[in-house]
C-alpha cells in the first residue's frame, strides 16, 4: 500500500470511436503519519506501530516514526506510556484489555497531536467452524460458516480473519446484525484472495468490534470489491483519528475456532 495508506490504481476507460491519452499526477506529496493500534481482551502487552506514508514511485518501505510519545488511558482510571521498540513499535507496559472500557490512544509526534478512542465491545461467544461445499468451474471448492448466535440487542459488529494452511486472507471480511439481529449466523465467509480445497486447515478469528472499527473496515472492503456491483470508488475509510493521522485504533474481543476440510 502507497500514498495515503491505501492507494488503489484502477483506470476503466471505455472508448468507442476515439483514443484519447490520460495523465495521471502521483508526483511527491507529504509523509502522512499511519497509526495502527490495537487491545484485546487477550493479555497485553499491546502495540501500537507508528510510520510514514511515501510517495507513488517510492519503494515500498514504509519508514518507522521513532520519539513519539505514545499514551493510552481508559475510562476506569489505567494510564501506560508505550515504550518504542524498533521500527515504530511501541509497546505497552501494564494495560489491560477489558471489556466494557473505552480507551484513549494519544500520540504527539513532531509537535502535533494525534488521538482516538475505542471501546471494547461485550464477548458474543464463537460456538464453531462449520464449512460448505460448492461446485465452481467443475472443481469443487468451500466456504467456512463462523457459528454464533448474535445477540438480541441490536448493534453488534464483527470482523473475521481467515487464515488458510496458515496464510492470511487478505479479503475484508466484516458483518453486522442490521439484518440477522438476535439470530445464529447462517453467512459463509467469502474470500476474494484464497480458494479453500479438501485437506486445508482452516482458522478463523472473529472479532467484536465498535461501530467505527466496523465501518473502517466495511469501507475498506467496498473499495476492495466485496460489495454490491463489484465495489465503489476507493477513498481514504473513516477511522476516528483527530490530527489527520491514516489508520485505525481499535479496542476488541478475540476468540479463534479451526477444522481441516475433508
Amino acid at each position: 500500500m502507497k500514498f495515503k495508506y491505501v492507494v488503489y490504481a484502477l483506470l476503466v476507460m471505455v472508448l468507442t470511436s476515439c483514443e484519447k491519452v490520460i495523465e495521471l499526477d502521483l508526483g511527491d506529496t507529504s509523509p502522512t503519519l499511519v497509526i495502527e493500534g490495537n487491545i484485546t481482551n487477550t493479555a497485553g502487552p499491546y502495540y501500537v506501530k507508528l510510520t510514514k506514508t511515501v510517495n507513488f514511485d517510492d519503494a515500498s518501505i514504509y519508514p518507522g516514526v521513532v520519539g513519539a510519545l505514545v499514551t493510552i488511558t481508559d475510562n476506569a482510571g489505567q494510564k501506560d506510556t508505550l515504550t518504542h521498540t524498533t521500527g515504530g513499535l511501541y509497546v505497552t507496559q501494564k494495560l489491560r484489555g477489558i471489556i466494557g472500557r473505552t480507551y484513549f490512544l494519544t500520540v504527539l509526534s513532531e509537535g502535533k497531536t494525534y488521538t482516538a478512542q475505542s471501546t471494547m465491545a461485550e464477548n458474543v461467544l464463537f460456538d464453531s467452524l462449520r464449512y460448505n461445499p460448492f461446485s465452481f468451474g467443475g472443481s469443487i471448492q468451500h466456504t467456512v460458516i463462523p457459528v454464533y448466535t448474535d445477540p438480541i440487542t441490536v448493534g453488534n459488529n464483527y470482523r473475521y480473519l481467515l487464515f488458510v494452511n496458515g496464510i492470511l486472507d487478505k479479503t475484508y471480511l466484516v458483518d453486522n446484525d442490521n439484518v440477522n439481529n438476535g439470530k445464529t449466523n447462517e453467512r459463509p465467509l467469502r474470500s476474494n484472495d484464497i480458494e479453500i480445497k479438501e485437506g486445508d486447515f482452516v482458522q478463523v478469528a472473529m472479532q467484536c468490534i465498535d461501530a467505527q472499527t466496523y465501518t473502517y473496515y466495511f469501507t475498506l472492503s467496498q473499495a476492495q470489491g466485496n460489495g454490491p456491483g463489484g465495489g465503489t470508488t476507493p477513498s481514504n475509510p473513516p477511522n476516528g483519528i483527530t490530527g489527520g493521522a491514516l489508520g485505525i485504533f481499535s479496542a476488541y474481543t478475540t476468540q479463534t475456532k479451526s477444522l481441516v476440510i475433508p
